[in-house]
């Protein structure tokens, strides 16, 4: 699809990526963008249109869906980041990382995408992660490698539809969620042109850095290519 003249939703659209995303698409033309956040006065581009949506109310979810029915591209961006280890964690902090990164997109993807088939046209972009791939981040990792499933099989289930799906990894971008990190980050600009770059060009993946190229082409390796602990073992 092209972004001229589309209606954009970006879920945690006021900070960040989502931010980044939300400007990045009025560049190439759309006729509007609406940005949530849990409080909509967090979104501070004038130009977009500030949406409150909590991916994990059920009742904040209908009722987006219902302000904005006019939504051709959905981006699938909020997430949260827990990291809880499967051992010794709360099993709590588990749940809620899989609730705001697997279950709240796939609310939020079930109430917009019936306006989209409705329509005869549409995207889905969904914000997976390098570490869809690689297993460093415990319940975060295993909430992505979900949420890149469910990405896989909505585009078969939507193929005759009309509406795509692509799906975005990217290791470290310069945000305030990896501000601590003191590693080789991509700027969310970038990463945005790139991710808008594959809807339009109806890519079913966007690899946004080297890291991510990297680890996607050892996934058909060895477990120890990816994982040098296990080596030795």
């Amino acid at each position: 699809m092209q972004l001229e003249d589309a209606v954009v939703l970006v879920t945690g659209g006021s900070r960040g990526l989502g931010r980044a995303i939300a400007a990045e698409a009025l560049v190439r033309g759309a006729r509007k963008v609406y940005a949530t956040a849990r409080d909509p006065r967090a979104v501070g581009n004038p130009d977009v249109v500030p949406l409150a949506l909590e991916v994990t109310d059920p009742g904040s979810v209908a009722e987006a869906a219902r302000r904005a029915a006019d939504v051709t591209l959905l981006v699938n961006n909020a997430a949260g980041l827990v990291g809880a280890g499967f051992l010794d964690s709360p099993v709590e902090d588990v749940r809620r990382e899989f609730e705001t990164n697997f279950f709240g997109p796939l609310a939020v993807t079930r109430a917009f995408v019936p306006g989209m088939v409705a329509a005869g046209a549409g995207h889905v972009l969904n914000i997976h992660s390098v570490l869809s791939w690689l297993a460093l981040a415990g319940s975060y990792s295993a909430s992505k490698a979900a949420l890149w499933s469910m990405s896989n099989s909505l585009r078969l289930e939507l193929l005759a539809k009309g509406v795509g799906v692509t799906g975005l990894h990217v290791g470290y971008i310069d945000t305030d969620m990896v501000a601590h990190r003191d590693v080789p980050k991509v700027a969310p600009e970038e990463v945005a042109r790139q991710a808008l770059d594959g809807v339009e060009t109806g890519a079913f993946e966007v690899l946004a850095d080297d890291l991510t190229r990297q680890v996607k082409g050892g996934l058909s390796a060895d477990l120890a290519a990816l994982y040098p602990q296990l080596a030795d073992v």
